[in-house]
C-alpha cells in the first residue's frame, strides 16, 4: 500500500515540553503513513500555535494533568481502527506504522502490538525490550513475535475496540507503570498482545522528568496492579516482595502511603483474572527472578 494509510490516527501525549514535542510532530507529519495526529496536551501553557506551525495536527487541550489517561481523550476522538501511541519525546520509523497496522489486519486476535524502541543517538535497545523479546509466554502459533502481558506505550499500537472495551489508562494510576493493568485487562476482554522487533520506534528521553515522583509513582501503581487484579495471596507477595527490593529506596515509603490511600478505590474496582492469565502473570515473574 502507497500514500497515506487511513487505518491509523496517532496520539500524541505532551505536557509543557515544547521542544521535544516540535521534534517529534516534525518527523511524525513526515512519515509516508501520512496518519491523523492528536496531540493531547495535558492541562499545560505551551502549545499556543502549535497549529498554525503544524497545520497537519490536531490540538486537544485538557484543562488539567490527566497523566496517561490523557490518552484516552485522544482515543475517542479518533474514528481510525487502529490507534499508535506516542509520547512528544518518541517517534515511529518510517513505515512502522503501516507495518503495526497490516499485522492488525492479518492477525483479528491481536489487540495490540507493541515495538523495538532505540533510545539516543546511539540507538541502544530499550532494555524493557530486552526483556519482552525473551518473554516465555506461548501463544497462538500463527500470531507474529512474541507473547507479552505489558508493553512500552511510545511503541504501541492498539485496536480502537480492544482499548474501549478494555476502558483504556486508569485515571488513578497518573504516570509509570500505566501500561501494565491495561495489558491485563485486554487479555482478559480477550485479545493477545504481541512484540514485534520489526516495528521500530526511536526515543529521545527528555531530561525534564521528576525521577523521584516517578519512581514513588511506579511503585504505587505496581502495588495497585497486584491488589486490584490478583488473587489475596499472590497480591500479598508482590507486596513484601517489592518492599524488600525496595527497603532502602526513599521512595518506598511515599509509594506505599499513596497505595494505601487508595484503599477503598481497590476494593471497589477489585476483579480477579482469571486463573489462565494468573499462571501467565507467575510464569513472567519467575523468568524475571531467574535472570
Amino acid at each position: 500500500m502507497n500514500g497515506p494509510d487511513a487505518r491509523v490516527g496517532v496520539v500524541v501525549l505532551t505536557h509543557d515540553r515544547p521542544e521535544e514535542l516540535h521534534r517529534t510532530l516534525s518527523r511524525m507529519l513526515a512519515l509516508p503513513e501520512r496518519p491523523r495526529v492528536i496531540v493531547v496536551d495535558n492541562g499545560g501553557t505551551t502549545t499556543a500555535g502549535l497549529t498554525r506551525r503544524f497545520p497537519g495536527v490536531e490540538l486537544l487541550r485538557l484543562p488539567r494533568n490527566l497523566g496517561a489517561a490523557g490518552r484516552n481523550a485522544g482515543v475517542a476522538l479518533l474514528t481510525t481502527p487502529y490507534v499508535a501511541f506516542c509520547d512528544d519525546d518518541a517517534w515511529w520509523a518510517p513505515g512502522a506504522l503501516r507495518h503495526a497496522a497490516d499485522l492488525l489486519d492479518q492477525h483479528p486476535p491481536l489487540g495490540l502490538v507493541t515495538g523495538k524502541v532505540l533510545v539516543g543517538p546511539d540507538e541502544r535497545l530499550d532494555p524493557v525490550c530486552a526483556e519482552m523479546a525473551r518473554s516465555p509466554l506461548r501463544g497462538p502459533l500463527d500470531l507474529p513475535g512474541r507473547p507479552v502481558l505489558g508493553f512500552l506505550c511510545a511503541a504501541a499500537m492498539v485496536r480502537r475496540r480492544a482499548f474501549l472495551r478494555a476502558g483504556g489508562f486508569e485515571p488513578r494510576f497518573f504516570v509509570g507503570g500505566e501500561e501494565q493493568l491495561l495489558a491485563i485487562d485486554l487479555t482478559a476482554t480477550g485479545f493477545a498482545l504481541a512484540y514485534v522487533d520489526t516495528i521500530v520506534v526511536h526515543h529521545h528521553p527528555s531530561t525534564r522528568r521528576q525521577a523521584g515522583r516517578r519512581r514513588r509513582l511506579l511503585l504505587r501503581n505496581a502495588l495497585w496492579c497486584a491488589w486490584l487484579r490478583r488473587p489475596a495471596a499472590t497480591a500479598l507477595r508482590v507486596t513484601l516482595a517489592l518492599a524488600r527490593a525496595h527497603a532502602t529506596d526513599p521512595a518506598l515509603a511515599p509509594a506505599l502511603a499513596s497505595a494505601l490511600a487508595g484503599a477503598l478505590w481497590i476494593v471497589r474496582r477489585r476483579h480477579v483474572v482469571p486463573l489462565e492469565i494468573e499462571q501467565q502473570l507467575r510464569l513472567l515473574e519467575a523468568a524475571h527472578q531467574a535472570r
